[in-house]
């Protein structure tokens, strides 16, 4: 919980950033020059994808070797890391010079006025990124060692300095280079901040070109392989999506964006939360426990469909009157369909999300790497084919249908083959997605029929809201918890009154 809580501080953070931001930018740049900064923004993240799961790896390992007590294999691995990142981010840097080379031939419906400035914008922040790449090993020790409040807080803070620098040189009309050189500087912060918090918090792990060893390299690479895998079917699917409408759409990048930015709320919650059981599963895997693991699993699904449920459906609902308060009529006008598609394929998606961090906490990634791929290739494809048709809408179709097949291809596939994770697909289903979804159910009767009725009236509108609402707060209470849960907060709630 502490560690969860740390990281839903980080994702408040992130979110108010996600939220904040564009209220402004959309405000202060043109519709053009805001979409051309979400090209850089995207393209820039490619390099990110250049970590191939090392960090999440670190923290597994890390934790491990804890439980263990074996200190010199957490140092052989951490200097082996820190080498193979180290070759990941000089190759960022040369593949930010040739994304900045081929951008006039890929997107040519950028105007003049901004291609050049993008160029340099993109070099500086995808050059910075990659910098950072053999940095991320100092978060991976605080991940592993459960100190998730470390890095919720540098890259929180990160976050949030980088925004309020981006809106004053926007408001000081300072253009694309301006914004990309703040954001570059922050980035270069960010990393000192790591090195020195490492050496003052965990100066116990070292760092020796000596303890670099092949033995740990192959270790790093047979956990990492499946999640580079994984990695590449994200890229997949959610890394080229505003490219694509770049090349297809160019005119509704912006509004493709904003609706994308608001989906990252749901993503980033879910990570906050659940990513804290990859050392957590480490350490009961350790112990041989496969029943306990299983039931992590479940338990961590079902709370997290309602927190999906209960973020998402405002989005689906009230996407319109939600982009018209945030980002302008404009934008809501070309967003909200796209909102809508894209906020029904993140719920789906993500629900998988507990099963997922399990897998890598356990080691056992390798066999989920067919999946990832599928629902990858098939996001890419639909999205081409639709989006050439329909333009930005249609890549919203891509996410959904590859996020579809993501789901299902954990359900059919991926669990039946996890041994050490002891998990009965009726659980999973039942559990996991049924519970919660039936306890919303009164809450999406009340909002469909509200705006198929076309309620005028405020007051019964809100009344039939507080109905709804209270028949799902029944229905938490007897059907969405356990016996043994309702058990629990009974239990806390008589030593609270004491």
């Amino acid at each position: 919980m502490k560690n969860a809580a740390a990281n839903v501080v980080r994702g408040c953070a992130t979110a108010a950033v996600a939220l904040g931001l564009p209220a402004f930018l959309t405000r202060l740049m043109s519709v053009d020059s805001y979409g051309v900064w979400s090209l850089v923004l995207q393209m820039s993240a490619f390099v990110s994808y250049l970590d191939f799961g090392i960090q999440t790896a670190i923290g597994r390992f890390v934790a491990h070797a804890g439980e263990r007590g074996d200190a010199e294999q957490r140092d052989r691995i951490l200097s082996t890391a820190f080498a193979a990142l180290s070759v990941s981010g000089a190759v960022g840097i040369v593949a930010a010079g040739g994304l900045a080379a081929v951008m006039p031939s890929v997107f040519q419906r950028i105007p003049n006025g901004l291609l050049g400035n993008a160029r340099i914008a993109l070099l500086l922040v995808a050059g910075s990124m990659a910098v950072g790449l053999p940095f991320s090993v100092f978060n991976g020790i605080f991940i592993g060692l459960q100190r998730y409040e470390i890095p919720a807080a540098v890259i929180g803070g990160t976050r949030v300095l980088s925004a309020f620098l981006l809106v004053l040189v926007a408001r000081e009309r300072g253009g694309l280079v301006s914004m990309a050189a703040a954001v570059a500087g922050v980035n270069l912060g960010a990393y000192a901040a790591q090195y020195l918090l490492y050496r003052w918090l965990a100066p116990r792990a070292r760092f020796s070109r000596g303890l670099i060893s092949r033995h740990s390299g192959h270790e790093l690479f047979e956990y990492c392989f499946s999640l580079s895998i994984w990695t590449l079917g994200m890229l997949l699917v959610s890394g080229l999506n505003v490219m694509l409408v770049g090349y297809f759409d160019f005119g509704k990048v912006a509004y493709y964006s904003v609706a994308a930015t608001l989906t990252l709320f749901l993503g980033g919650l879910q990570n906050a939360v659940f990513s804290t059981l990859i050392p957590s599963t480490a350490v009961v895997q350790a112990r041989g426990d496969a029943k306990e693991l299983g039931q992590m699993v479940v338990t961590a699904t079902r709370y997290g469909m309602f927190l999906l449920l209960l973020t998402g459906l405002p989005l689906m609902l009230g996407s319109k009157a939600l982009l018209t308060v945030w980002v302008g009529r404009d934008y809501a006008a070309g967003g909200a369909l796209v909102l809508q598609v894209l906020t029904a394929a993140n719920v789906i998606r993500l629900c998988g999300l507990p099963y997922s961090a399990a897998l890598i906490g356990t080691g056992q990634q390798r066999l989920a790497t067919v999946t990832p791929l599928v629902e990858g290739v098939s996001n890419l494809l639909i999205s081409i084919m639709a989006g050439y048709v329909f333009g930005a809408l249609g890549v919203a179709i891509g996410a959904l249908a590859g996020a579809i097949v993501g789901v299902l291809g954990h359900i059919l596939y991926n669990m039946p083959r996890t041994r050490e994770i002891r998990l009965k697909i009726v659980d999973f289903l039942r559990d996991g997605l049924l519970r919660p979804t039936v306890c919303v159910l009164p809450l999406i009767v009340v909002a469909v029929a509200s705006w198929l009725a076309g309620l005028s009236s405020l007051v019964i509108a809100r009344g039939a809201m507080v109905l709804g609402a209270a028949a799902s707060a029944v229905l938490l209470w007897r059907y969405g918890l356990l016996p043994a849960e309702r058990a629990k907060l009974r239990l806390s709630r008589l030593v609270a009154l004491g």
